[in-house]
């Protein structure tokens, strides 16, 4: 969320902000409101101050005899309770609408991120690995002949209908496996600590992390108010919601992995065949709470430690900077991660890698107390928060299925994969773990 001090003092660098993300100038609207919003508290304090000396010259006029003084003081204080009662309503109200504007505009680019109308502007950044060479047309992952038998997405359909999967066997031994070595890589090469936390949120937490308002049909609801979390960044990032944390106790670095669900109301007609695009899945993410100074460091680190998974797994990927258009409602500044499926013989994303800035820390109010007193006498002030998937494990499965596939129909796993296999390392043509 945006702080409308800032917008005042810089009303026409907040809009030139915006119209980098293709949007209209906001500050009008923003400043008019907030402007009659502060009209209302003076003019409800002012009327308080009346009422109060009016409330003190009663009794003075009762005690010195003066009825009709009494009376006319005693109906100004009425009065001015009720002005009061209805300016300080107004006031909240509009407070209110101010709130939710707010809430509705996304972050500010960052002065380097590329400018672009959508993902055709995006700017490549870095490559690794050289896509392997087929002697034979590779196949998209659900009909590899190997695969077939371990991902069923006709019985998902009874189940729960389109956009969901039923994995059995080998497949799901290298999905459970592919989530481990993520964890394990994360927690004892990078340093994140591991995280568990509940996949049902209040209204508080996508509020947040900027779900809510604008994105309500892209997530699902209970009937009793919950929400299914679209990715941990939810419940990892709200960790500190409402917190003064002491500067010494970060970056506070977190990884996690979550079911994770998403209605993909803006996707009809996307990726409708394979796992690639579904209502249910697995991220481990991971989350950077840190000071703001730290945070393009953070991000980079992040990105690395993403890249890092995708090295260990030998998957040829590519990263780009995300253009203005492209980018996500609550990011400064974006990296995305592709990797290579041949299958489709084309790069796909696998992880977007973010810098939010105070963007959410606003939202949930999560600030830090700096160590150094130089910086406004330690007055506390808000952290900045990242996010970023470390990996998408359906995504990454799809990956390793497609770039390992052979011609025969079997798939050779990536070597470091065999101790969570026991040491395994082919699905066979009929589907074995071999």
């Amino acid at each position: 969320m945006h702080d409308i001090r800032t917008i005042r003092d810089n009303p026409a660098a907040f809009d030139a902000a915006l119209a980098r993300r293709g949007l209209p100038p906001a500050s009008p609207e923003l400043l008019a409101l907030d402007a009659d919003r502060r009209a209302k508290i003076l003019a409800a304090e002012t009327a308080t101050a009346e009422q109060n000396r009016a409330s003190k010259e009663v009794g003075a006029a009762k005690a010195r005899g003066d009825d009709a003084e009494f009376e006319r003081l005693r109906a100004l204080v009425a009065e001015k309770k009720a002005e009061i009662a209805k300016l300080t309503a107004e006031a909240t109200e509009e407070d209110a609408r101010l709130r939710d504007l707010l809430m509705r505009i996304p972050n500010l680019p960052l002065d380097d991120v590329p400018q672009g109308a959508d993902e055709a502007d995006n700017v490549g950044i870095h490559r690794w690995g050289t896509p392997r060479s087929f002697d034979f047309k590779p196949l998209e992952h659900f009909d590899i002949p190997g695969v077939k038998p371990g991902m069923d997405f006709e019985t998902a359909a009874k189940l729960s209908g389109a956009r969901f999967v039923v994995l059995r066997g080998a497949v799901i031994r290298v999905h459970r496996a592919l989530a481990q070595f993520m964890l394990d890589t994360h927690i004892t090469d990078h340093g994140l600590t591991e995280t568990w936390t509940p996949v049902l949120v209040k209204d508080e937490a996508m509020y947040g992390t900027n779900q809510l308002p604008k994105f309500a049909e892209d997530s699902y609801q209970t009937t009793n108010g919950w929400w299914l979390i679209p990715t941990s960044e939810v419940t990892l990032t709200n960790t500190v919601a409402g917190d003064i944390l002491d500067e010494a106790r970060l970056p506070i670095r977190m990884t996690a992995h979550t079911q994770c669900f998403r209605s993909e109301a803006g996707s009809a007609g996307k990726d409708t065949t394979g796992m690639l695009r579904q209502h249910q899945f697995e991220k481990v993410e991971m989350v950077t709470i840190c000071t703001p100074a730290e945070a393009l460091n953070e991000h980079q680190r992040m990105t690395t430690c993403a890249q890092a998974i995708l090295e260990k797994l030998d998957l040829p990927y590519r990263t780009i900077v995300l253009c203005t258009g492209d980018m996500g409602f609550g990011a400064q500044k974006t990296h995305d991660l592709e990797v290579w499926l041949p299958g489709q013989n084309r790069y796909r994303e696998i992880s977007s890698v973010s810098t939010c800035g105070q963007f959410q820390a606003r939202r949930m109010n999560a600030r830090y107390r700096p160590a150094r007193s130089e910086n406004a006498g330690g007055k506390p002030d808000f952290v900045a928060t990242l996010n970023g998937s470390g990996l998408a494990v359906g995504r990454c499965l799809i990956a390793v299925l497609e770039n390992g596939q052979q011609a025969d129909g079997s798939v050779d796993l990536p070597a470091v994969l065999y101790p969570y296999l026991g040491g395994k390392t082919r699905i066979a043509a009929d589907g074995a773990l071999v």
